[in-house]
């Protein structure tokens, strides 16, 4: 069992229980200061008491709205002007300088920007996680379509493959691995541009929520709450992408 891989997860469990009962243990040692680094059972009794009162649920709706909404569209876009770029030279003259420009700066000072423009509600959050995923999945998906074997290209050509074939059959199952394959770092991007954008300027939403509190023990419960939901959607991808993989492991 220490060392079958069946039982993966029993030894990840097993880790994360040793550490939070000696991270508890120095807690009550008063090895930690509570200010700064509480104890599991703090954390847990705050994150009891926010969903006891109720407050925590406009946030919620708030930050999962803007990182959920960036985090599609920005898949959707990122997909559409990737392939597009990867496949016509004129698109992809004009794309990739601005998409290289966006990438090559840190992306979230553009939430200032945002909030002068779209104002201080869903909006602004939604754009900024947008443009992040965005600029991610374009690169994943332009890199990922000029790299595929261009004998294969040519050999489906040779067979009379017109372009659709060729995106059917060629690029789209190597697109679908890249994105697959990124989709947990467009995930992070998408929180991050959420949360950031709260912090910058907003009446609802997790940053918001967390910058008004100064609560270590109230910081550390609304992390658990953002990491279960991706984690959440960490399992789905994992799921998606075994089953739209199934052809690479015949």
């Amino acid at each position: 069992m220490l060392r079958d891989p069946r039982y993966t997860w029993a030894r990840q469990l097993a880790a994360l229980g040793v550490l939070l009962a000696v991270w508890e243990l120095a807690g009550r040692a008063g090895m930690l200061n509570p200010l700064y680094v509480p104890s599991p059972s703090k954390i847990g009794a705050a994150l009891v008491e926010l969903f006891a009162d109720g407050r925590i649920w406009p946030h919620l709706d708030a930050t999962f709205s803007a990182a959920l909404g960036g985090l599609a569209v920005g898949i959707v876009v990122g997909i559409v002007l990737g392939v597009l770029a990867a496949l016509v030279p004129f698109i992809a003259e004009l794309l990739e300088p601005v998409m290289t420009v966006l990438n090559a700066i840190p992306r979230v000072i553009l939430a200032p920007l945002f909030v002068i423009w779209l104002g201080i509600g869903l909006a602004s959050k939604v754009a900024l996680s947008f443009i992040l995923v965005a600029v991610l999945i374009f690169f994943t998906v332009f890199t990922g379509i000029r790299q595929v074997d261009r004998r294969l290209v040519e050999r489906v050509v040779t067979l009379g493959g017109d372009r659709w074939a060729l995106v059917r059959h060629v690029y789209l199952p190597s697109v679908t691995a890249w994105v697959l394959g990124n989709l947990k770092i467009a995930v992070g991007f998408a929180f991050t541009g959420a949360c950031v954008g709260e912090f910058v300027a907003a009446t609802r939403g997790l940053g918001s929520f967390a910058q008004s509190t100064y609560n270590a023990a109230l910081m550390f419960a609304l992390i658990l709450l953002i990491l279960a939901v991706v984690l959440v959607i960490f399992g789905v991808a994992a799921r998606l992408e075994k089953y739209l993989l199934r052809w690479n492991r015949a």
